[in-house]
């Protein structure tokens, strides 16, 4: 298959890089870089035919950043602040809390329901000898 010409001019492919490309070039470990995978902080540009996940030259801006965040903040803030300046929007705690217990326990966050304030147990009791 002949490249395609656009303006005379040949147009050079974006360099993707594999996990072990990004483990060279970075201080993380594989298993590190798949975690923030997982956990949404880096994202792949693409898979390749074998099933490898590819990312582009942006997932190395992203890296830097976290590693700056990482010095005063949670990997579960990290991801709150990434998200929210990648769509403009703020996370609620509890929606962000909610992610984090079932990406741990593998369901869905929108099964969970939301808590109901509890009464105290002493508040109970003195209710209950009014009656």
């Amino acid at each position: 298959m002949q490249p395609k010409l656009k303006n005379h001019r040949l147009q050079i492919p974006a360099k993707l890089y594999r996990i072990g490309e990004l483990v060279r070039y970075t201080p993380f470990s594989r298993q590190t870089i798949h975690n923030y995978t997982i956990m949404g902080l880096i994202s792949e540009a693409k898979w390749s035919e074998g099933g490898h996940r590819l990312y582009d030259e942006s997932v190395f801006e992203r890296l830097s950043e976290i590693i700056q965040l990482k010095k005063t903040k949670t990997l579960l803030e990290i991801r709150q602040i990434l998200s929210e300046k990648r769509n403009g929007t703020k996370v609620s705690p509890a929606k962000q809390t909610n992610e984090a217990v079932c990406q741990k326990a593998s369901c869905d966050p929108h099964d969970i329901k939301p808590f109901k304030k509890r009464t105290d147990r002493s508040q109970m009791k003195t209710n209950q000898s009014k009656k």
